[in-house]
């Protein structure tokens, strides 16, 4: 005779539902002052940047295209490339420049580095952008193309600049360039369609939807799988995280092939993609720990691999509480004395009625006192040290509020650890006459092996 199953009395614990997060595409948009929509950059910018691509092509001058490393930057930069080329501008004049590890193109290295090239025109892409000394030092013409956050102010002494990132919803800098290239000849839609798809999956992920005021991707789609296109995007990422850091490698297969299929056929691409799969894996488990007030989860990892943003990109989609607004993964590897962190906001907190602005709340944070601090004397407090807002440097809260991170001393990092007290519990006071609940006990099975804890010890 068959036992029957113990009816269990207790009712199981309901799920947690999702955050209903609305559409990408559907961000409400900005009218210009004319009534029209101002997307996906201010018309003015646009016309701007077309007078100066149609300009370069014309001059046969000596161009320098300076991308960022990742899928966005590199198709932003291949786009410009191809354009260009249609415009009669010889290849030999065409040079591209990527930035070493840890740099950034307004470090006085990467500056003097541009200048050996001798450009008549340069054109930034995708680097994000902060106010200073024109691009090189010497003359030319300079244009900034992005979409990070920047105010007016925060561009090169002497560029022009086409920025997205007040144009919701933001375009990545991928599809800005293909939607300012696209009516200078009438083969930039056949051929760089897909550079454009590329590019905005490797920012806004593979889900994306292609609706108004997005382009229609609908022949590009037919042409090219979705598979194929967002295989391209992990290949074309992989070589930038890898310790040898060999962004010349995705360059290479990306900007320079008119048949997508061949990315997925370099041994390079194939191997950095295996090799930085293992280093996430390896660092993933890492445990977080919470600051005081349960806002930011923080994992602290050491790889020479750039695999933060990635681990923070996943974590963002796993952790849930009430409090939780930012996932912030810290890489101690990554840069010699440096700490390189990533933040993303965390799924749960998306959604909300008060939007969580990541670049906004670290600094926040780093302007408020140190804890360490505050029983000192004041003849104890050294009256020269400036606030940590301003040692932080630029290099602090940079890219997108809902995506930011930074590039900071490792002095300066733990010191913003203690500010934000990380891993410090503060028990909550319990009401006026009224004793801690007790919880029930709840039953342990002696045979659970799947753990929490087994789980964050993993190698």
């Amino acid at each position: 005779m068959k036992r029957k199953a113990v009816a269990n009395s207790e009712k199981p614990a309901a799920k947690r539902p999702r955050a209903d997060i609305p559409d990408y595409h559907a961000t409400p948009q900005i009218q210009e002052e004319d009534g029209s929509v101002r997307w996906p950059a201010p018309s003015l910018q646009m016309d701007r940047a077309r007078e100066i691509i149609l300009e370069c092509a014309s001059s046969g001058k000596k161009t320098l295209l300076v991308p960022d490393k990742d899928a966005d930057g590199l198709s932003s930069g291949a786009i410009l490339r191809h354009t260009l080329l249609l415009l009669g501008l010889p290849k030999e004049q065409i040079e591209v420049h990527l930035l070493s590890k840890g740099n950034n193109v307004f470090d006085d290295v990467e500056r003097a580095r541009m200048l050996a090239y001798d450009p008549d025109y340069v054109f930034v892409i995708d680097q994000g952008s902060r106010s200073g000394p024109p691009i090189i030092d010497k003359p030319h013409v300079g244009l900034v193309i992005d979409h990070h956050f920047a105010t007016e102010a925060d561009f090169p002494k002497n560029s022009d600049h086409v920025s997205a990132c007040h144009s919701p919803p933001v375009a990545t800098s991928s599809l800005l360039t293909y939607l300012i290239c696209e009516p200078l000849h009438d083969k930039v839609r056949s051929e760089c369609d897909w550079l454009a798809v590329v590019g905005a999956h490797g920012d806004l992920g593979n889900t994306l939807k292609w609706e108004p005021p997005f382009p229609s991707m609908h022949d590009t789609f037919k042409k090219y799988t979705k598979k194929l296109l967002n295989d391209i995007v992990s290949l074309v990422n992989a070589p930038r995280r890898t310790a040898t850091y060999d962004v010349i490698s995705a360059w290479d297969a990306l900007a320079t092939t008119d048949v997508p299929s061949s990315v997925l056929k370099s041994p390079r691409l194939l191997a950095a993609r295996q090799e930085v799969n293992a280093e996430v894996e390896r660092c993933t488990h890492a445990a977080p720990k919470f600051s005081a007030d349960g806002k930011v989860a923080v994992f602290r990892i050491r790889s020479e691999a750039q695999v933060h943003p990635v681990i923070a990109t996943r974590w963002a989609g796993h952790l849930q509480s009430k409090a939780l607004e930012i996932v912030m993964v810290a890489n101690e590897g990554y840069v010699p004395d440096k700490v390189n962190f990533s933040c993303r906001v965390a799924r749960c907190a998306r959604g909300r009625d008060i939007a969580v602005d990541i670049i906004q709340s670290l600094k926040d944070y780093a302007a408020m006192p140190d804890p360490a601090m505050g029983e000192a004397e004041p003849a104890d407090v050294d009256a020269e040290k400036r606030p940590l807002i301003e040692r932080l440097g630029d290099n602090f809260a940079r890219g997108h509020v809902q995506a930011s991170g930074g590039i900071v001393g490792v002095e300066e990092f733990e010191e913003l650890m203690r500010i934000m007290q990380v891993g410090v519990k503060i028990d909550k006071p319990v009401s006026e006459g009224k004793s801690p609940a007790k919880k029930k006990a709840g039953v342990i099975d002696a045979k659970q092996k799947n753990t929490l804890a087994g789980y964050f010890a993993k190698a």
